[in-house]
């Protein structure tokens, strides 16, 4: 990752082992909201997008894949890091996804409508099928990571009632990594199938809420699911970037705002009216939580190195048991 003017996936990124990443181009799409994703998947405009994806050196047939999704940063070494911690430690490979350069978007820390949170969901979904595509992976096996903004998509995209439309017969993911996920959005009812899902937050991010991000987990399990949320003392927003402690002060947050749930639909019900409407998008709710004076202008990222040798091991831990069973 030498030069950060060239998109992510048009760079030579190389791991553990050696392992050169490559191209795979990804069809996605810019759903306006959930609704159209869940109610009219075939109106939305397409985007092409792409990532890399790293396969272990001398793999015997099909491997497993986790897809990492960034935050709202987009793709950072830590990104990387992470999947070549995937590649060499598990043997398996790793799709980092680049949500934003085919978007022509560098950031959304100041302004998340730059596309909506739908998108990014459906996101995770079209690089699983582009993935299906290549022969050195079993999309069968899969899980998803993600992180931030990117944290919030793996969530969504495990959701049945949001995605099952746009995925048609693709398989789910056997597991979902959410670290420090933004969850103010969700369904009614949050039915996740046979996925497992695990949450890693710290009770110190001022980004989102970790008491928003439990009552989702707990929303899951309440539905019948696998979910489980481990809350890291003393921890802030990406802690596992293995950087010092900063501040963002372009970042614009709001983690005391409402929930915007959704109905069957895909249509948010807005938290002030507990009405349904197919016609609300990100930016609605977004000016609205402003309005209630939840708004806050900067916020700080980063940690302790032992923070994230932490949360490498929680990742590898999870990985491991869904993936490889063990």
């Amino acid at each position: 990752m030498d030069d950060t003017t060239v998109p992510f996936a048009r760079r030579r990124v190389t791991v553990a082992g050696g392992v050169t990443g490559r191209r795979v181009p990804v069809r996605s799409a810019d759903p306006v909201n959930y609704h159209q994703l869940v109610s009219a998947p075939d109106t939305m405009a397409p985007v092409e997008l792409d990532g890399l994806l790293f396969v272990p050196t001398g793999a015997r047939g099909p491997v497993p894949v986790v897809v990492i999704v960034p935050g709202s940063l987009s793709v950072a070494p830590s990104h990387v890091r992470h999947a070549s911690d995937l590649v060499e430690h598990l043997g398996v490979a790793a799709f980092v996804l680049d949500t934003f350069s085919g978007r022509g978007v560098t950031s959304t820390v100041a302004n998340q409508a730059q596309f909506s949170f739908a998108a990014s969901a459906f996101d995770v979904v079209a690089a699983v099928r582009a993935l299906a595509d290549e022969p050195e992976v079993d999309v069968g096996r899969h899980s998803t990571q993600g992180h931030s903004r990117g944290g919030s998509a793996v969530l969504m995209a495990a959701m049945r009632s949001v995605i099952a439309p746009a995925a048609g017969d693709l398989p789910a993911p056997l597991g979902v990594l959410a670290a420090y996920p933004w969850c103010g959005h969700q369904p009614l009812v949050p039915v996740v199938g046979d996925t497992s899902v695990r949450v890693v937050h710290g009770d110190r991010d001022e980004w989102c809420s970790v008491q928003q991000a439990q009552g989702f987990v707990q929303a899951i399990r309440l539905a019948g699911g696998d979910a489980s949320i481990r809350i890291v003392p003393g921890a802030h927003h990406s802690f596992d970037r293995d950087e010092p402690l900063h501040d963002v002060p372009e970042a614009s947050v709001a983690p005391g705002a409402p929930t915007a749930y959704l109905d069957a639909s895909g249509a948010f019900v807005h938290p002030a009216t507990g009405v349904a409407d197919a016609a609300l998008v990100d930016r609605d709710l977004f000016v609205h939580g402003m309005r209630a004076g939840y708004g806050v202008r900067g916020a700080r990222i980063g940690g302790t190195h032992e923070e994230a040798v932490l949360f490498t091991a929680e990742m590898l831990a999870f990985h491991r048991r869904v993936l490889l069973g063990s």
